[in-house]
């Protein structure tokens, strides 16, 4: 493992991606920017994608992924640690550029120790202030630097506030690219492709699998009655192992082929999923599969949100859309029987399943023309050059 503090390395780069979907990005963007200069060393918070991607991660990614108020201070000291850890470098080994990555609760606080630094903040996929919290984009303008925005209506947002702020479309327009036919997809995992695919998407933090995934499964069952031959396929999130996942359908006796990669294959190969919200929402909404998105926070966390929310939608191929394209299920409504009378809706009505279908497609053309990472990465080489 290189080592941060030599000499040798002139141009460091801190870059924090606390979960699954930040970790995608994040390697992306370390690609990307080596490409145009690979003597640059990242370093931070990631997961297995970014490591792959040559980042040194001091902390995984896979320790920080909760969400919620009271699971995250469950987590507290693991997160505490991991603030003072970078904290310390920020402080006494200052790098060339500060790059965040969603992840709100903790980068805003690490950019207020950038600010104290002198080290230029980059940020890189805004928090979702539109949707709550917007009194946030004054701490926003007071520390960062530059934002990279991925969804279209971001970028006025943020002018309106005077941030600096750059509309780079959004990165999962290159990641998702799908070739290959349904039947051609299911054949690929050793599925049947005469029999109906249903995609279970639990979500990648821990406190999801278990408060969300006993509740698909059971739905699953109730699929499994009605559809005998049906077959069940589940993604496994880099920020989890398969022990994580297992206890929770060996509890219903529920058989389901276990995905590590390939995902947007996956997601072609299925004829319906269920999702919790999430990114991966809109990479099954680029793909083009129909999809019920489910979620419920403890009781505490919901009644905050619900007097913070903005917006109308919590999934964001809903939130582009601007419409609902999907069905939304939170709380209570996000029980076995509503989930299995959804999906058994898609997968029983053609013509319910073919308007999901034209109004995914539409959701693409809202989101800018790709090269996301590629943008980013000039962005960042022009904050270091201008330093």
């Amino acid at each position: 493992m290189p080592n941060i503090h030599s000499e040798s390395i002139t141009r460091r780069i801190m870059i924090v991606a606390g979960e699954a979907s930040g970790d995608i990005y994040g390697a992306d963007l370390a690609n990307e920017t080596h490409k145009l200069n690979p003597a640059l060393h990242f370093f931070g918070i990631g997961g297995m994608r970014m490591r792959e991607a040559g980042v040194e991660t001091l902390v995984d990614s896979a320790e920080m992924a909760v969400v919620g108020l009271v699971e995250v201070l469950k987590h507290f000291n693991v997160i505490s640690a991991a603030f003072l850890k970078l904290k310390k470098i920020l402080l006494n080994d200052p790098p060339s550029l500060l790059i965040l990555i969603d992840y709100p609760g903790f980068n805003l606080r690490l950019a207020k120790v950038a600010k104290q630094a002198k080290v230029p903040v980059l940020y890189y996929i805004s928090p979702q202030i539109w949707a709550w919290r917007q009194g946030r984009v004054r701490k926003i303008a007071r520390l960062v630097d530059r934002m990279a925005v991925i969804l279209p209506f971001e970028a006025p947002f943020y002018e309106k506030s005077g941030v600096p702020v750059s509309f780079v479309g959004h990165p999962m327009l290159d990641l998702v690219k799908v070739e290959i036919t349904r039947d051609q997809a299911a054949a690929g995992f050793g599925l049947d492709p005469l029999r109906k695919i249903v995609g279970l998407f639990p979500g990648s933090r821990k406190n999801e699998i278990e408060r969300l995934l006993p509740t698909i499964a059971a739905a699953a069952m109730l699929l499994k009655e009605r559809f005998p031959g049906i077959q069940f396929v589940l993604p496994l999130a880099s920020t989890l192992a398969e022990e994580d996942i297992m206890p929770q359908l060996r509890a219903v006796g529920l058989e389901a082929t276990i995905i590590h990669e390939r995902i947007h294959d996956l997601i072609r190969s299925c004829d319906a999923i269920i999702s919790v919200s999430g990114t991966v929402t809109l990479e099954i909404a680029l793909v083009g599969t129909p999809m019920v998105i489910i979620y419920r926070l403890s009781p505490l966390t919901y009644q905050l949100a619900k007097r913070l929310v903005k917006i109308d939608h919590i999934g964001l191929c809903n939130i582009v859309a601007g419409e609902t394209v999907v069905q939304e299920l939170i709380q209570d409504d996000a029980n076995a029987a509503r989930i299995a009378a959804e999906i058994e809706t898609i997968l029983c009505n053609p013509d319910y399943d073919r308007t999901i279908r034209h109004k995914l497609a539409t959701v693409r053309g809202k989101l800018g023309n790709g090269g996301a990472s590629a943008n980013v990465a000039q962005l960042t080489l022009s904050m270091m050059d201008s330093q």
